[in-house]
């Protein structure tokens, strides 16, 4: 008998799974692969490097027959995180996806870079929320409460190991997404971003209250 979907912790046969979700959920929270010629280079950059680096702050929303259809993952460390990206994840998939000689000039091309720039994650105006976190939850799971609860669920992690705050960067473009941290607390901070992105934080103090 199939059981009720619950927040679960990732386990490694989940990794095709949440690929999956990434690539779906990608362009502004809407399926990447109509506008990308390889957009695993999402999954390479958003996710994959999370639950190499850091499993035991990936958790997924199981839809009760063992499948993941949605995640939250991250790290409470973003400086250290940036390093060990480098140092322990870039040189897997970096053939994979070549870093643009030049300016990004594609899609593909954009998203490369970042992948080969793990410094951008550290930006000094940041420090007060040394975490960060990517959440992505199939179309057909969401508006159910469950981005709710992966969130407590996350928030709780961070609280439990001494961690004071989160931050995130989101597309403008994605307005449900916005509205969906507006309503959990998060809030814009001054941060110097592409205008095509925002920064969003907040405590990770009484999750029990999301």
């Amino acid at each position: 008998m199939t059981e009720s979907p619950a927040i679960r912790p990732y386990r490694p046969e989940d990794r095709p799974a949440l690929d999956e979700i990434c690539v779906r959920t990608a362009h502004n929270g809407q399926d990447s692969r109509p506008f990308y010629a390889d957009p695993s280079v999402f999954s390479d950059t958003f996710a994959a490097p999370y639950v190499h680096l850091e499993p035991e702050l990936a958790f997924v929303l199981d839809d009760g027959a063992g499948r993941a259809v949605g995640y939250i993952l991250g790290t409470a460390d973003t400086v250290r995180f940036a390093e060990r990206f480098r140092s322990e994840w870039l040189p897997l998939v970096a053939d994979r996806h070549p870093e643009p000689s030049g300016p990004p000039r594609t899609p593909d091309e954009s998203i490369a870079w970042l992948l080969h720039h793990p410094e951008r994650m550290v930006v000094p105006e940041l420090a007060a929320w040394p975490a960060h976190l990517h959440i992505d939850v199939l179309p057909a799971w969401q508006g159910c409460g469950h981005g709710r609860e992966l969130m407590r669920t996350f928030l709780t992690a961070l609280r439990d190991r001494g961690v004071p705050s989160v931050h995130l960067v989101m597309a403008v473009a994605n307005k449900p997404a916005r509205a969906f941290y507006d309503r959990l607390g998060f809030e814009e901070i001054a941060a110097p971003m592409d205008d095509s992105v925002v920064c969003l934080g907040r405590t990770t103090g009484h999750p029990d209250r999301l």
